[in-house]
């Protein structure tokens, strides 16, 4: 007879974290914060799809001491969901970057900063570079090379898309266990440990109150962007960059390749000569979660360059 494997204990945090709950246009924002508030501070962003404790692996990595501050996006992790607002039914870009001023207008209003962003984040942290250059001392990318470019042509098309999936809704998987989440998320990361997984799942997820367990992310995340992805204005904000800018890419990088399409590599990756002052570096042994893949070394780029 076969017996289910047992259950992986979860990852234990080295450097616990702590929340609190801030006021950002009209949403109650949940961020996550580790370290002395007195040391110096290290802005983290997280991608699409996920939460401010997907962090946890590399700040654990980290060697000196940091005041690290991690917002949940809105719509994601326990930050507030703009949909239950009447009329509201979608989310636009923009509003992460006033999202992300409001966020260092809070903790950091007279000092330049630190900023680290993983994909979505990432883009988010890159055009706020170029929109606010004098309030970024370095950036960090972390899978942060933008979308497909696109052609005035589809224009009707994505419009028409967005209004047809605003009319039948979004929705998201419903898991009947932990264990399942735990399944969704090595699915989706075949390399997140089993111990990795325990921690993130109940971060990532919450009962509900039948038992089941969903995602902690509004479902109209799903609902399709009716405005294009212009990179060329991408490129013109990225020039306005005077920070210097650390671009970590992982070897093994399925959504890089995924979003180049038939774009040859060499040739997308050219858009990142638009930043004035560039630096670069490929991680191997890990996919597009390299924060979650080789924390460690992620650290040590990311610690190496903002002290260098």
């Amino acid at each position: 007879m076969l017996h289910p494997a047992p259950e992986a204990a979860a990852y234990q945090p080295v450097r616990p974290s702590r929340t609190e709950v801030i006021t950002i246009h009209g949403l109650d924002y949940h961020v996550r914060q580790w370290g002395d508030p007195s040391a110096p501070k290290l802005f983290m962003c997280h991608g699409w799809m996920d939460v401010s404790a997907s962090f946890q692996f590399v700040v654990d990595a980290l060697q000196r001491d940091w005041h690290v501050i991690a917002p949940d996006w809105r719509g994601f992790g326990l930050t507030g969901w703009t949909t239950v607002h009447p009329g509201t039914v979608s989310y636009w870009y923009p509003d992460y970057l006033a999202d992300l001023e409001a966020l260092l207008d809070h903790y950091q209003p007279h000092a330049p900063v630190n900023l680290v962003g993983h994909s979505m984040g990432a883009n988010v942290v890159g055009i706020y570079a170029g929109v606010r250059p004098a309030r970024v001392d370095r950036l960090v990318c972390l899978e942060g090379f933008g979308l497909s470019a696109t052609q005035a042509t589809q224009a009707p098309g994505r419009y028409a898309r967005w209004l047809d999936e605003i009319k039948a809704g979004a929705r998201l998987p419903i898991y009947d266990t932990m264990q399942a989440v735990v399944a969704r998320l090595q699915k989706t990361n075949p390399r997140l440990s089993d111990s990795q997984a325990a921690f993130l799942a109940p971060h990532w997820a919450r009962q509900t109150a039948e038992g089941k367990w969903m995602l902690l992310a509004d479902p109209a995340h799903k609902i399709v962007n009716p405005v294009l992805y212009r990179i060329d204005e991408i490129e013109a904000v990225w020039a306005e960059v005077t920070a210097p800018v650390l671009h970590v890419e992982a070897r093994d990088s399925a959504t890089l390749k995924s979003i180049a399409g038939d774009v040859p590599l060499d040739a997308f990756r050219t858009r990142f000569r638009s930043f004035r002052n560039l630096h670069e570096a490929i991680i191997d042994d890990a996919g597009h979660m390299l924060h979650h893949d080789q924390p460690v070394e992620v650290a040590r780029l990311i610690e190496d360059f903002l002290t260098r």
